[in-house]
């Protein structure tokens, strides 16, 4: 296909004044990557985003982008053409910011995130973030899976770990340090310190994601798998058996910030160095975050932070 050259003449605002739709869907759908992603962002259907996108094209003259089942690739008519629409439309979008940025948030903001963390985050997220904002709906998914954020249809997805789903966009928010953790009486016959090439030997309650049984990981990037005779799918239920005696258990220190606190559990294994999970907020937004989600991820930041110290 030849190449259409976009001119100044083409680009007439009175005649593009009444395709505002279509210049908000075409920088959106460059932004987030896909028709899909725009729609999320623009509360409307993919369908919607195309054809408004396809009536753009006609009325330019140009072709924008080319589409295929798997891809949708930017031409060179349609870099240029975004390179200077875009920032006109950012600045026409946010220009109500600075006026409404007091304002309570409306609308719905729908919102995955760890169930294991949801006990740190939940109780200052709804007397706080919530109750600050009663206009806003929520919709709250707690699982530790990975979700896929497109298909579900989430906003944010909050995630210990790191990030492994294509093109998302990832806002880092905390380091949450990790802990190995026995009960007093499980400790005493082993003894501690213990060497770390003594480490693998040690019986463990198992995390076990996606049937596959979880490493140990050490700040060195050496890991290993643990031997053990008892595998769970939850940070609650290894610490119910590191409790019973049942062997040590590896998680985020700050499921058992209390717990090690009043003794109940001891940091087993002390001496070893242990990384820390990043703990991320991942959204499809592209480049223009909705407010609410900005607004969001600012809070669970600060909480996070407070988590960190745990």
């Amino acid at each position: 296909m030849g190449r259409h050259m976009i001119c100044a003449a083409e680009l007439q605002m009175p005649n593009l004044l009444n395709e505002t739709s279509g210049l908000m869907a075409f920088v959106r759908t460059v932004e987030a990557g896909s028709f899909s992603a725009a729609a999320r962002n623009l509360d409307t259907t993919p369908s919607a985003v195309s054809k408004s996108v396809a009536r753009l094209e006609k009325k330019i003259g140009a072709r924008l982008f080319l589409r295929s089942t798997r891809a949708l690739t930017l031409t060179q008519d349609g870099q240029i053409f975004f390179e200077r629409v875009a920032p006109l439309l950012r600045d026409l979008d946010s220009s109500d910011e600075g006026i409404g940025s007091d304002a309570a948030l409306s609308g719905r903001l729908r919102v995955s995130m760890p169930s294991e963390l949801a006990p740190l985050l939940l109780p200052r997220l709804f007397t706080g973030f919530a109750a600050d904002n009663p206009n806003l709906h929520l919709d709250i998914g707690l699982t530790d899976r990975f979700v896929d954020l497109i298909r579900e249809d989430y906003d944010v997805v909050l995630r210990a770990g790191n990030p492994t789903q294509g093109d998302l966009i990832v806002r880092h928010l905390a380091d949450l340090p990790m802990a190995i953790v026995a009960s007093p009486a499980f400790l005493e016959t082993l003894g501690n310190p213990l060497p770390v090439e003594h480490l693998a030997a040690v019986p463990f309650a198992r995390y076990v994601l996606g049937g596959l049984i979880q490493p140990v990981r050490l700040a060195d990037g050496s890991s290993f798998v643990p031997a053990g005779r008892v595998d769970c799918d939850s940070g609650a239920a290894l610490i119910q058996a590191a409790f019973a005696g049942l062997g040590a258990a590896y998680l985020l220190r700050c499921l058992v910030a209390k717990e090690l606190q009043a003794g109940a559990l001891v940091t087993f294994a002390s001496e070893i160095a242990l990384p820390s999970l990043p703990f991320n907020a991942l959204h499809a937004f592209g480049r223009t975050v909705p407010l609410r989600v900005k607004l969001f991820c600012d809070f669970i930041a600060r909480e996070a932070r407070a988590i960190e110290a745990m």
